[in-house]
C-alpha cells in the first residue's frame, strides 16, 4: 500500500474553497483505492509567504507520505515551484505567478478575500519574503505540468510558458485567471500525477 500527499496551494486573496481547490480535491479523493491512499492538504494560506511555507513544510515533513505532488493556482503555483524544488516532486501549475514578488509588489497594504472579504494585512517584508522564495529555473522540467490561459488578465502566459520550457504544457486559447473552463481540464491534472 503506498501513500500519496497532494498538497494543493490556492491563490493570493483566495483559499481552500475555491471552486478549483474543490474541483480537483473532489476529483483526487474518488481515486483512493486500498493500494493506493491519498492524503489530500490544502491550507488556507497566510499572508506572509515565509509562515506559509513553513507551515506547509512541517506538515509535509511529518507526514508519512511514499510519494508528494504539488498543485499550485496562481500565487500558490509559485509557492508549488518552490516545493517541488525542495521536495523534487511533482508539480501542476495553473496560470502561475512566475515572479510573485513583482505581481504583488502593487498590491501592499489592506486586502480583502475573495470569498469572505475578511480583511487582511499584506505588508511590504511580504514582497522581500516571496523574493526569498524565488526558483530562478525549474531543475527537471518533465516533474511539471503547466496549464496557462491566454486569456488570463491578471498574468502573461508566454512568461510562464517561458519559464516551463521543456515541461509538459496545456496552453488554452481564451479562458481566464480562475481558469473557469477548469472541469474540462482536470482529466489532464489527473493523468499527470499518475492518479488515472
Amino acid at each position: 500500500m503506498s501513500l500519496t500527499l497532494l498538497v494543493y496551494l490556492h491563490g493570493f486573496r483566495s483559499s481552500p474553497r475555491s471552486s478549483k481547490a474543490v474541483m480537483t480535491g473532489d476529483a483526487i479523493q474518488a481515486l483512493a483505492t486500498a493500494e493506493q491512499k491519498i492524503e489530500w492538504y490544502c491550507p488556507q494560506l497566510l499572508a506572509s509567504p515565509k509562515q506559509s511555507m513553513d507551515m506547509v513544510t512541517q506538515y509535509i515533513d511529518q507526514s508519512r507520505a511514499d510519494r508528494i505532488v504539488m498543485i499550485g493556482s496562481s500565487l500558490g503555483g509559485f509557492y508549488a515551484n518552490y516545493l517541488a524544488e525542495k521536495y523534487g516532486c511533482r508539480a501542476v501549475t495553473l496560470n502561475p505567478a512566475v515572479r510573485a514578488a513583482r505581481e504583488l509588489a502593487p498590491h501592499v497594504g489592506m486586502m480583502t478575500a475573495y470569498d469572505s472579504e475578511e480583511p487582511f494585512d499584506f505588508r511590504p517584508e511580504y514582497i522581500d519574503e516571496l523574493k526569498t522564495l524565488q526558483v530562478e529555473g525549474i531543475s527537471n522540467p518533465e516533474r511539471y505540468l503547466l496549464i496557462a490561459a491566454k486569456g488570463d488578465e491578471l498574468l502573461d502566459w508566454k512568461e510562464m510558458v517561458e519559464f516551463y520550457r521543456g515541461a509538459k504544457q496545456l496552453v488554452l486559447e481564451g479562458s481566464d485567471h480562475g481558469i473557469a473552463d477548469y472541469a474540462d481540464h482536470l482529466s489532464k491534472v489527473l493523468e499527470f500525477i499518475s492518479l488515472r
